[in-house]
């Protein structure tokens, strides 16, 4: 079998300004993400780590530093703190920065439960970091990355919600976003700079949007009868972007794959 992936990528022109995302079955039979780039392209798995690796045994190398650290600190209770080297924090960029083309791609085919469910993921992980790293410039290169990346987990969890009209709940999720980088910004004494943080302009900008549009929206008629029959597709819609908002992403995913199901059966 040739290892050329020239027809496949002919098959697939790079456009910068468009979707450069897709989702395909494996050959194993499970659904796999493309993302393309412009000198070839990426293929990640939907769960554990993207290139489906298992370092020591663990899910990925943040669960295993995590549980190194639950057995240092039961070990050695009043003794000195669980740290991570630099060797360590190396491992786990690498590692982040593969969930970040995952989310990215999660992102762009609007699987939001799960680019959710990355993003919540990645900002874990830049908390362990911040409180277990020995250098300082350690935890500011994973740190530096804790508004964007909270920027698009607010996005992620919110879009649904806006899609389906939730906008009290859009709203919450927002302003949340918005208070989450707000502490960032404090966190380092950068409140001056609030006019210069995209990431906090944007959720801002969205939150507006979202606010004008909930009072402009138009109200569900009187006369409407109440013992309409329930939509099912919309109904499992509604659960899965309340799964969203409530983190809860296993059954997000589940209610993701009734929903293809049931379009698919329609």
């Amino acid at each position: 079998m040739s290892k050329d992936i020239s027809s496949i990528l002919s098959g697939w022109p790079f456009d910068p300004e468009s979707n450069s995302a897709r989702i395909v079955r494996g050959d194993d039979g499970e659904e796999k993400l493309q993302v393309r780039l412009d000198l070839g392209l990426l293929q990640m798995d939907f769960h554990g780590r993207p290139d489906g690796e298992r370092p020591e045994g663990a899910e990925s190398w943040l669960e295993w530093y995590e549980q190194r650290q639950r057995e240092h600190d039961a070990a050695h209770p009043d003794g000195p703190p669980f740290l991570l080297e630099g060797t360590d924090c190396a491992r786990l960029l690498s590692e982040g920065v593969q969930y970040y083309h995952r989310y990215l791609g999660f992102w762009q085919v609007r699987r939001y439960e799960l680019c959710a469910r990355d993003t919540k993921r990645n900002l874990r992980l830049f908390a362990f970091v911040r409180e277990h790293a020995r250098r300082e410039a350690d935890k500011i290169q994973f740190d530096q990355w804790r508004p964007y990346v909270t920027m698009m987990h607010t996005k992620s969890v919110a879009a649904p919600l806006v899609e389906l009209r939730q906008s009290d709940a859009a709203m919450a999720v927002i302003e949340a976003g918005i208070a989450a980088i707000e502490q960032f910004l404090v966190d380092y004494e950068q409140t001056h700079r609030k006019d210069q943080c995209f990431e906090l302009l944007h959720l801002q900008a969205w939150l507006a949007e979202v606010r004008a549009s909930r009072r402009q929206g138009a109200a569900v008629p009187e006369h409407e009868p109440i013992d309409r029959p329930i939509d099912r597709l919309a109904a499992l819609r509604v659960a899965l972007a309340t799964a969203v908002a409530e983190e809860r992403f296993e059954d997000a995913a589940r209610l993701r794959d009734e929903i293809r199901l049931a379009g698919e059966s329609s």
